[in-house]
């Protein structure tokens, strides 16, 4: 696979750092730009790859990470408070967008997407090939005992039990709508907080789980991802959303290595990248710095 290298050397263990507010750059003399994350790992690690990548073309970088939810992220880079940020696909369109009618593919989520964020004065860069978004996932033995390839192939099993996020049982992408969708009257929840349901699936007190596609977990266990041929979860790559403004007063000097670090960020590399960070206690900085030399970016 081309340039898709996570990690290279010794993996010394790093305490993981405090998520700082603001982070400076390295000195330096070139155009400020102020870069965001959202507040969570993922978020965290994306914010210091396109800093660090930034700064080694001579952008003097200033990183804010845990500005907050979408909305206020959103809000800060609409008020000049950052400059860019990684936003999803998906989340442009259902959290500010708001259509009527969802797009039914990855590439017309973006397309979607770019032209409502083009009416507000900021850009959407080409999206990552990887997706964050809720999947529903199986043991594999029972997929395979089972036949178990689409969510509605979940009927197969009677009467199941499926964990879910409290905060997402009636959203639109949790528990309501999937047994609305697929037709599952026979699975009952069971409500656990993210990051309990991987256990609890791997131990067998649950049939079902709502998890996350890039959480590093998935990498530890043996788990399968159940296709969701109704397309109810969406889609979620991730774009950096850029204030036109400077994409057109800097041009490719900004855009190119934004777009670099992104066509390598697959759905293996980023569960590798939040593995590290959330399970291995590395810190955002470090991970991103390993990352970007190992693929000889920096």
């Amino acid at each position: 696979m081309r340039r898709r290298t996570f990690l290279t050397g010794s993996l010394g263990v790093v305490a993981a750092a405090g998520v700082a507010t603001a982070t400076g750059s390295a000195a330096g003399t070139g155009p400020v730009i102020t870069v965001g994350s959202k507040q969570f790992t993922e978020s965290w690690v994306m914010g210091e790859l396109y800093a660090q990548i930034l700064r080694t073309r001579g952008f003097d970088v200033v990183l804010k990470s845990n500005v907050g939810s979408a909305d206020l992220i959103d809000r800060a880079l609409r008020n000049g408070q950052i400059d860019l940020y990684p936003e999803y696909t998906g989340v442009v369109l259902q959290t500010f967008a708001m259509p009527k009618h969802m797009p039914t593919t990855a590439r017309d989520t973006y397309v979607a997407a770019k032209k409502f964020e083009a009416g507000r004065g900021i850009s959407l860069l080409p999206p990552t090939p990887f997706q964050n978004r809720n999947a529903v996932a199986v043991r594999t033995a029972d997929a395979r005992k089972h036949g178990l390839k689409t969510v509605g192939d979940l009927k197969k099993l009677g009467k199941i039990s499926y964990a879910e996020y409290p905060d997402n049982i009636t959203g639109p992408l949790g528990f309501d709508a999937i047994v609305k969708a697929y037709g599952l009257h026979d699975m009952k929840v069971r409500p656990l907080n993210i990051g309990l349901q991987y256990p609890a699936l791997k131990n067998g007190d649950v049939d079902a789980a709502d998890v996350f596609t890039t959480d590093p977990q998935l990498r530890r266990y043996e788990f399968t991802i159940l296709d969701d041929d109704q397309a109810i979860f969406g889609f979620q790559n991730v774009s950096p959303v850029v204030r036109t403004s400077l994409v057109e007063e800097y041009g490719e000097r900004l855009t190119e290595p934004l777009n670099a670090v992104d066509e390598l960020l697959t759905e293996e590399a980023m569960q590798a990248l939040n593995e590290a960070a959330a399970m291995m206690r590395l810190s955002p900085a470090k991970v991103a710095d390993r990352f970007l030399r190992a693929n000889k970016l920096i």
